[in-house]
């Protein structure tokens, strides 16, 4: 696990948002980084227009042309998707009360790495996301394409791993 709290081949949907946007639509990287001072539960509800009060000063919900909303809602609804199936209802229910009664932030959204066909639906998810709040269907299809990119992207790049405690990272290295 990493100071993420992502096994190794896992991503945080915000950094995978993160990424996209830079890529796709680098004027949303302020956003996304207003966003991900929250937990992913608070980033989800303003994105999806269920925050009444909005401190990011205007309506995500209605901001249909940003990339963030699309990318973040579709990502994390495949994130809870797959982590519903391998958790119990009623566990998750009592671990979400157990986290608001001790105010506690609840994790961040974790994708694991997906399949061909997972990627298919991620992909098919995000375009038709776009294209229902009003993006190109061209447009759609490279931001879709984008966020596929990233995961795969990813998935093939592992993180860098530690030097086991106590070894020097230096020993060995060309002088």
């Amino acid at each position: 696990m990493d100071s993420t709290g992502a096994l190794s081949g896992e991503r945080l949907v915000r950094d995978v948002v993160r990424d996209v946007a830079a890529r796709v639509a680098p004027d949303e990287v302020v956003l996304v980084e207003g966003l991900c001072v929250l937990d992913d539960v608070a980033a989800v509800r303003r994105l999806s227009g269920r925050d009444k009060q909005d401190p990011l000063g205007f309506g995500l919900a209605e901001a249909a042309a940003l990339v963030t909303p699309v990318v973040w809602l579709v990502l994390n609804q495949m994130a809870s998707t797959l982590a519903g199936a391998a958790a119990a209802g009623a566990a998750r229910r009592s671990s979400r009360w157990l986290r608001r009664v001790l105010r506690r932030p609840s994790p961040p959204a974790v994708l694991p790495p997906l399949g061909r066909d997972q990627l298919a639906e991620v992909h098919q998810r995000v375009l038709a996301e776009a294209v229902r709040r009003g993006s190109a269907a061209e447009d759609a299809r490279e931001l879709a394409d984008a966020v596929v990119a990233a995961l795969v992207l990813a998935a093939a790049d592992p993180p860098p791993s530690d030097p086991p405690e106590g070894e020097d990272p230096t020993a060995g290295a060309p002088q």
